[in-house]
């Protein structure tokens, strides 16, 4: 779907709505495709993109949710490939299950090791890029950004509700209008309905401008919620009436817009219908 301010926008963000990363070869992603990822390959050409050829250096690019540095390694193969002199931050727990490092780690060739904590590995993947990487090590909904303007913000650390709202009303109030990308990469996982309801709920201060399968949507910030309307709009307390209005009517902007996501927001109401009052991604169940 082309974006209906596409007019009053810069060439590249116009072109989001028309997913140029698609054309890109496979080793453009360079380095970054030795690191262990669960994004799919065009989400990985998408963060390529963004850093090689859409950021300007207008602010900081930071990536909640880096377990191992996947999604950081593709932003900072592009940073890398811009020159630019902003800086990248990596949040997280930098720790790992015994289950985890079995399904992502292991059967990607990192060698085995003991104990839960990731951190002397995501540094090791992500050497090629270290200088211009920041490492935030902790409960990311209990860290605070002080580090000005950000120009893109990935989100994937959305796995409850309570946190995600935390997330938004630390680093929200640093977008830039007009001109910061929001990049929700969790938007259409089953699992996570918090997410369209949350963006929902602030459509007024951003517009979506691409879907990047599986689950990624990018959005625009136009204009900056007030912290106290961060506060007001928070999904954790929300009734599961509530956020069924809210998903039903992301379902209806979507379709209006052209969008072909009525089968997946449609996924989410029956995992929310099948687990009745969760508000953290572990505990939905398919059954």
């Amino acid at each position: 779907m082309r974006c209906a301010m596409e007019s009053q926008l810069d060439p590249a963000t116009a072109a989001i709505s028309r997913t140029p990363w698609t054309h890109l070869l496979d080793r453009a992603l360079g380095a970054s495709r030795r690191v262990p990822t669960m994004l799919s390959l065009q989400e990985q050409k998408l963060y390529y993109w963004l850093t090689a050829f859409w950021a300007q250096g207008a602010g900081e690019i930071v990536d909640l949710g880096c377990f191992a540095g996947g999604s950081t390694a593709r932003l900072a193969e592009g940073h890398q490939a811009a020159g630019l002199a902003s800086g990248l931050h990596a949040y997280d727990r930098f720790t790992a299950s015994e289950n985890a490092k079995q399904g992502l780690l292991y059967k990607n060739g990192v060698p085995h090791f003991d104990g839960e904590d990731i951190l002397p590995l995501a540094r090791e993947l992500l050497a090629p890029w270290q200088d211009a990487i920041t490492f935030h090590r902790g409960e990311i909904d209990r860290m605070d950004w002080d580090c000005g303007p950000i120009e893109i913000l990935v989100m994937d650390a959305s796995k409850q509700a309570r946190t995600m709202d935390r997330m938004a009303e630390t680093f929200f109030p640093s977008l830039i209008p007009g001109r910061s990308l929001l990049v929700q990469q969790d938007f259409l996982h089953w699992s996570q309905p918090w997410v369209p309801v949350q963006m929902e709920l602030l459509s007024d201060f951003f517009v979506p401008l691409a879907h990047v399968p599986r689950d990624t949507i990018v959005y625009l910030c136009t204009s900056m919620p007030e912290p106290s309307v961060l506060k007001s709009r928070r999904t954790a307390d929300l009734t599961d009436a509530e956020m069924f209005e809210h998903l039903k009517n992301a379902q209806a902007r979507f379709a209006a817009g052209g969008w072909r996501l009525t089968e997946e927001l449609e996924e989410m109401v029956l995992g929310l219908l099948l687990n009745p009052g969760k508000r953290a991604a572990h505990q939905f169940k398919r059954r």
